[in-house]
């Protein structure tokens, strides 16, 4: 077991942030921890990153205490945070090399471990070049190799790709999955991205303090429901009251679209265009939607996933403006 808490808790005088949360990951596993904002999930990992010190319970990480054993906990994992922790004026290899010294890294070693990590994420060319000149992407990809370098057990990624345009956060991820792949890295990620969250082979969602959910992407979409399927007619009105006749319930509206749900959608989608055809009415777009991780996020938290993505950028934005202006 890389990652093991047991009723792992934290509170901030008469808050309590974190309460009693219990957490198993294997060893090679990709884990996913979601959750709206001030859910618990910061708190949780800086518990786990010996960043803060849990108010009760215990967690033990790659067979260390985060307590008793921090110092051996911090040597087993690597960070990617949120936020970048570059020196942007000094150049990739040097980024890399600090960090060795940081991490005691023998000596004779250093060189070729830089060597590996920048071919491996794909800036061997770049690595005489300052940070500075890199774009978003590109110093992600330095972060990763960054937390890599010191061959730890488990990688914690804090919302990696946050700000990035969807192209780069694809690059991105297709570097941190071919780690993954070659190495057999624990990874524990944190995202607002439900198209990152389907790496994930399982996923907990927190919200109040508490795991509400933890499975696999499939067994969550399933947990909310079954397919629906979207047609818009000639005729709404009639087309509700002859689906809602047939199917012997009622049917939902939203604005001109009739919502139908069904175990399996394709079948229910040909057979209401047949029934409709039958009773003179045209169908003129019919859709069929399988549940998505969105779904579970709203039905478990309440909040949309897109609310918290604003959430996120809006906090990246302001932290650019104000580095701007302190170096102005």
């Amino acid at each position: 077991m890389t990652i093991d808490t047991e009723k792992l808790s934290r509170s901030f005088g008469e808050i309590q942030a974190v309460k009693g949360i219990d957490l198993h990951v294997e060893r090679g596993e990709t884990f996913g921890f979601l959750g709206p904002n001030g859910a618990g999930k910061s708190t949780t990992i800086k518990m786990l990153c010996t960043l803060l010190r849990p108010s009760s319970g215990r967690a033990v990480i790659n067979g260390f205490d985060i307590e008793r054993e921090a110092a051996n906990v911090r040597r087993s994992i690597g960070i990617v945070f949120q936020d970048p922790t570059l020196d942007e004026y000094l150049s990739a290899e040097q980024n890399l090399y600090y960090h060795c010294m940081i991490y005691h890294t023998p000596r004779n070693t250093r060189q070729q471990r830089i060597n590996d990590l920048l071919k491996l994420v794909g800036l061997e060319d770049r690595r005489k070049d300052p940070v500075k000149t890199f774009s978003g992407g590109m110093k992600r990809r330095l972060e990763v190799a960054r937390g890599l370098l010191h061959e730890p057990q488990t990688l914690f990624l804090d919302e990696p790709t946050v700000g990035l345009d969807p192209q780069t956060r694809r690059s991105v991820w297709a570097h941190v999955l071919r780690l993954r792949q070659s190495t057999g890295l624990t990874i524990f990620m944190t995202t607002h991205y439900m198209d990152e969250a389907e790496y994930c082979d399982r996923i907990a969602i927190m919200d109040h303090g508490r795991i509400v959910a933890l499975d696999t992407p499939e067994a969550l979409k399933r947990m909310v429901g079954q397919d629906v399927v979207r047609l818009t007619t000639n005729e709404t009105e009639r087309a509700v009251a002859e689906i809602s006749s047939w199917l012997n319930r009622p049917v939902r509206r939203e604005e001109e679209s009739i919502c139908v749900e069904g175990e399996d959608g394709q079948a229910l989608a040909a057979a209401l265009i047949r029934k409709l055809t039958l009773a003179d009415i045209e169908v003129n777009n019919v859709s069929v939607q399988a549940p998505t991780l969105e779904d579970v996020f709203v039905h478990l938290t309440g909040r949309a996933i897109r609310d918290e993505v604003a959430g996120a950028k809006e906090r990246l934005g302001a932290r650019l403006r104000s580095r701007g202006r302190l170096r102005r």
